[in-house]
């Protein structure tokens, strides 16, 4: 068999066993280990003498993926991230930002709704992870949302959908992915979530509104605040703000003159200044043990998808199989555009069924090379580009149009996995209520997603400065 024709059995092999229930991590490696394993047997004509020689080379090459990609310094950027937010649970900044929403926002049409929402959105400024963002809010936001009379469902639904904004906004454990996967600045990338992500949330705030005010007794505004409980909300929630504004001049500096750190240090920074913060709040050792572990067990669950797919990843290169993927798609006879929405349909059915972090890591060894060579290549100029965007800029777009469907698959069912964090926090709720509840907000993704196909700029425009 040819290298190429491996490459399609083994990627074959390696969707039935994600349908089948085997862990993406787990799957992927060992699909990659066979394939390397098989291409290197297959060069020595499938000699019964070199099949152990096939298995020693097969098995080293997949032995030295894991600490080769891994041990990457963008990558440290996760576990910082996502510390960031679980010490802002620990030391009391979420509840605070969701109750100066509250005051502040909460007298609108759906007024608890669209205070999650953007509650939401300021706490994803702090926390790389959508899951820990989808938790946080379970707890707080829809025991609120049910005593002023909201449906359980679309409460839970409400804040499983805006927790999908911690995909977006930085500092966001996927984009951090992203960049790695294909080679891109992490800085740029980050810097291009910041807009989209706030383009979602006021989407999302606006279904709402238009929900409470074309149905009956659907999400009843709250009032009564006065002007100083509002300014006494603020303090407490400024924190989060400041720690946004640490990340944003490590990434790009907005007074001019060079950056004054890397993301990465910009991210330690944040988690220590987070951390201060809540020992002066009174955090307890329990709390930051808890925070710590937390941020362990998510940590290591995102490091080893890394670890099985890019196994995977090194299989596909001596397969060719990215490279063949890529003239199939050129030579189609459709203009480019056509070809791209295609790709983001394809992502959205394939989310029902895997996680967000590895259909991103499975799929963009492949899908990537493609897209850029519709565009005209990796160093096209914009104005012989397909999308009228150079080659580094158009990979930063479909960066976010790629981000913002594993958004959409977070909550996708069957397998969404913010719909399931939510019901397993709270007890009055199945998965199937959030699953209801989410349904509404497919409607603000298609719409999102359409936008930032149709208007690059939204995208492009915050990094073009950088």
């Amino acid at each position: 068999m040819e290298p190429i024709d491996i490459g399609l059995a083994v990627t074959g092999g390696l969707l039935v066993l994600v349908v089948l229930g085997m862990r993406v991590a787990f799957a992927a490696g060992l699909a990659g280990v066979v394939g390397l394993i098989w291409i290197f047997w297959s060069k020595k004509g499938y000699a019964p003498d070199d099949f152990l020689w096939a298995l020693s080379v097969g098995a080293k090459t997949a032995g030295q993926v894991p600490h080769s990609k891994v041990a990457s310094q963008a990558l440290s950027l996760i576990p910082t991230f996502i510390l960031i937010g679980y010490l802002a649970y620990y030391a009391g900044l979420t509840k605070a930002l969701f109750e100066a929403a509250k005051r502040w926002i909460a007298w609108v049409p759906g007024g608890l709704a669209v205070s999650t929402v953007f509650a939401t959105a300021g706490f994803a400024a702090v926390s790389g992870a959508s899951v820990a963002t989808s938790a946080v809010f379970a707890r707080i936001a829809i025991p609120e949302m049910l005593d002023v009379g909201y449906d359980k469902r679309f409460a839970a639904g409400v804040v499983a959908a805006a927790g999908t904004l911690a995909s977006l906004i930085p500092p966001s454990a996927i984009l951090v992915i992203y960049a790695i996967i294909v080679e891109q600045d992490v800085g740029k990338l980050l810097l291009a979530g910041f807009i989209p992500g706030l383009f979602s949330a006021i989407i999302y705030a606006s279904l709402i509104i238009g929900m409470a005010l074309t149905i009956k007794g659907f999400g009843p505004p709250v009032t009564g605040f006065t002007w100083r409980e509002r300014l006494v909300s603020l303090p407490p929630a400024l924190p989060i703000l400041f720690v946004v504004f640490i990340i944003i001049i490590f990434i790009y500096n907005p007074f001019g003159g060079d950056a004054w750190g890397t993301p990465t240090e910009g991210g330690a920074i944040g988690a220590f200044v987070v951390f201060c913060m809540a020992v002066y709040r009174g955090m307890r050792w329990t709390e930051l043990k808890s925070a710590l572990l937390e941020t362990a067990k998510l940590s290591v669950m995102i490091f080893t998808i890394i670890w099985g797919v890019l196994i995977y990843v090194r299989f596909l290169g001596f397969a060719d199989l990215p490279g063949a993927f890529s003239d199939w798609i050129t030579s189609l006879e459709q203009s480019p555009m056509l070809t791209l929405v295609l790709i983001l349909l394809a992502y959205a059915v394939l989310g029902m069924f895997m996680d967000a972090i590895g259909m991103l890591l499975l799929t963009l060894p492949v899908v990537y090379p493609a897209v850029m060579a519709l565009n005209g290549g990796e160093a096209v100029s914009a104005a012989d580009s397909a999308f009228g965007m150079s080659g580094p800029m158009c990979a930063i777009w479909f960066g976010i149009l790629v981000v913002k469907m594993a958004e959409f698959c977070l909550i996708t069912p069957p397998i969404g996995l913010n719909c399931f964090v939510v019901a397993g926090v709270r007890d009055d709720l199945s998965v199937q209520d959030v699953f209801k509840g989410v349904t509404p907000f497919f409607i603000a993704d298609a719409m999102t997603i359409a936008l930032l196909v149709t208007f690059p700029w939204i995208v492009l425009w915050l990094p073009s400065l950088a």
